[in-house]
């Protein structure tokens, strides 16, 4: 398959419409379901099921499609584990949403093979004349036997959290070594963190023990989320930071960048990290108090000012070799393995190339660079994009008075007005629904149906509103109207808007649009463009993304045969799984992390116990596998 093809409208999955009664029987479903669940067969699925493993009967994130692969690789993979006491709960629900329902019913089983584990799945059901049928099935590791907690954890104790942020927990009291701790979740152990005590000069750092059972690769919340997971089991980990201060990696973004995304969908792992005293959109300011909070009430084992310049492997000993360079000291560090959370959306930025760049008398910048437009009042701003983060800094621009802000859009965009996205989430992300819970519903969907409920959606509240997008069509603006989230998150890594009111600010005029051609030249004093008009300009910001794939990072630190063995990140498989994402890559101890808030924090669980499964010698088993229809 070509890189980068959208996969998810191919893929044979369609919502269930035969009306749900008010009245259902959970009980009788559950005592009918139980003693099937341990032989389902293709009569027990609709034709088009749909079925996605996370982690529990796999090993790995599959979904599999058709009632006939379904149930082979149902009927083979429980055989293989051994999977036993199945069990239907009765606390179904019933879901509507909008044509579709059906309704959802939780089980429970164990499985015998080693390593044993604890599973948790949910059956999407139908009525059908023979009865009962699912449409959609989702399994879920929830716990190694006798292995600790990944949802669990103990915070260290007040007296303890002295913690100086541009170092990370070295200096907090007590923080000497948490290798042996047989789980992260006895008080008197977690308060130990993994390593180092505080290094105060160069002997110090060059005689403290360095190696750990597990490196995490960068410390926004891919990398928090899994460090604090990996505690939680009792894995010896330590979290490098390039950043000076816990939370910088937000920090460092432009000063009014803000979440487009509410509130209650932004924690980390273990606890509310962002109550209501926060508000509901949160800046970056926020996220790095919130972190900060989180590190020191956890004892989360994280080094700042610390940079990974390169690594080997070697596969004798199974020992990943580091070069760090820490408080500008290098050093060498070792550990059985590395998780990459260095960010989905890639670390090189990307900026078109035009003729003549010499001639321009004025600025021009990468996103990444860009902090304020407060300088630049009464002058000419040109935002190169228009998806999210081009949208901010048009803003800015608009709000710093310069005298004139104009977005160059080189393709059409999606844009999403944030009510329609995040009444939703609102819905199942919130005070009175556990985290962990909405995480568990929300998130194990296969990605080919919820592409198709936020289709159903988002589509439906657009067809509402069209004098909304018919006006920002009218200034100029090319709209994807009936665009796809799923393919702008997952395939794209961005290049929508999710609308927080500066649409309306374009539609009236405040902020201009150029998108009748291209820019091919500067000039003195502006762009040219290749159907001969010209756009004067005192500044250009390049809002134009990065590229997204990590696998070009790791080929930087590792080298070409490391890079080609992890393969790629992000972007969509046949199956519509992520490439690369929280599952085993082609490197036996390597994982790469990354994504949306929810997803760091949801898909760090599953990371971390991998690595405890390999670390007790009982790895999870993959199933490769792909029965045929």
């Amino acid at each position: 398959m070509p890189p980068n093809t959208y996969t998810l409208p191919d893929l044979p999955v369609s919502l269930p419409t035969s009306p749900i009664p008010d009245d259902v029987d959970f009980e009788a479903l559950a005592i009918s379901f139980t003693p099937v669940l341990s032989k389902l067969d293709t009569p027990h699925f609709v034709g088009d099921a749909t079925w996605r493993d996370v982690f529990a009967l796999t090993g790995t994130l599959r979904t599999f499609y058709g009632s006939i692969s379904i149930s082979s690789a149902w009927a083979s993979t429980t055989e293989f584990s051994q999977s036993t006491k199945f069990a239907a709960q009765p606390s179904g629900r019933i879901v509507r949403v909008g044509e579709a329902s059906w309704v959802d019913l939780p089980f429970t089983f164990k499985t015998n093979r080693t390593p044993r584990v604890s599973c948790s799945g949910v059956l999407g059901l139908t009525p059908h004349e023979e009865g009962w049928k699912i449409w959609c099935l989702r399994t879920v590791l929830e716990s190694l036997e006798d292995a600790g907690d990944v949802d669990s954890l103990n915070g260290v104790p007040d007296n303890a959290k002295t913690l100086d942020y541009s170092i990370g927990v070295d200096s907090v009291s007590g923080a000497k070594n948490v290798n042996d701790l047989g789980d992260g979740n006895d008080s008197a152990k977690a308060s130990n963190a993994n390593g180092t005590g505080k290094i105060d000069d160069a002997d110090d750092f060059a005689r403290s023990e360095t190696d750990f059972d597990c490196v995490v690769v960068g410390g926004g919340q891919a990398g928090l989320s899994t460090g604090g997971r990996l505690q939680a089991l009792g894995i010896s980990y330590v979290i490098l930071d390039k950043h000076p201060e816990v939370g910088d990696s937000w920090k460092a973004r432009y000063d009014s960048a803000r979440l487009h995304t509410i509130r209650e969908y932004s924690h980390l792992p273990f606890d509310r990290t962002f109550p209501e005293s926060y508000q509901e959109f949160l800046t970056t300011g926020d996220l790095a108090k919130g972190y900060r909070d989180w590190v020191a009430k956890y004892g989360i084992n994280i080094w700042q000012s610390t940079a990974l310049l390169s690594g080997s492997w070697d596969a004798n000993k199974h020992l990943w070799n580091l070069c760090i360079r820490r408080h500008e000291q290098e050093s060498q560090l070792s550990c059985s393995y590395i998780v990459f959370a260095a960010g989905a959306g890639g670390q090189v930025p990307y900026m078109p190339v035009y003729a003549n760049r010499e001639v321009f008398q004025g600025l021009t910048l990468h996103s990444v660079e860009y902090k304020s437009a407060a300088p630049w009042a009464s002058k000419y701003g040109v935002v190169v994009g228009t998806a999210n983060t081009a949208h901010d800094i048009a803003e800015d621009m608009l709000q710093a008075g310069m005298k004139s802000v104009t977005m160059i859009q080189r393709s059409k965009t999606f844009v999403v007005p944030q009510e329609y996205h995040n009444d939703g989430q609102r819905r199942i992300y919130n005070s009175q629904i556990p985290t962990a819970v909405t995480d568990r519903n929300f998130m194990i969907s296969p990605y080919a149906v919820s592409r198709l409920l936020a289709n159903m959606t988002l589509h439906g509240r657009t067809r509402q509103e069209t004098e909304r997008f018919d006006a920002l069509e009218k200034v100029g603006f090319k709209l994807d109207r009936y665009g796809e989230l799923m393919q702008n998150l997952y395939e794209r890594s961005g290049g929508h808007y999710m609308d927080i009111g500066t649409s309306a600010k374009i539609a009236k005029g405040l902020i201009k649009i150029k998108s009748d051609s291209l820019p091919i030249s500067y000039t003195e004093n502006g762009l040219q463009f290749s159907n001969g008009s010209h756009l004067r300009a005192d500044v250009i910001v390049f809002a134009t993304g990065f590229v997204g794939n990590l696998k070009l990072v790791v080929e930087d630190l590792f080298g070409s045969e490391i890079a080609n063995e992890v393969g790629d990140f992000w972007g969509l498989d046949p199956e519509g799984e992520l490439k690369g994402a929280y599952k085993p890559t082609g490197h036996p101890a390597f994982w790469y992390h990354g994504g949306s808030l929810g997803q760091a924090r949801y898909f760090s669980r599953f990371i971390a116990l991998q690595v405890k499964a390999k670390l007790l010698g009982t790895p999870l088993h993959v199933y490769e596998d792909t029965p045929r229809e």
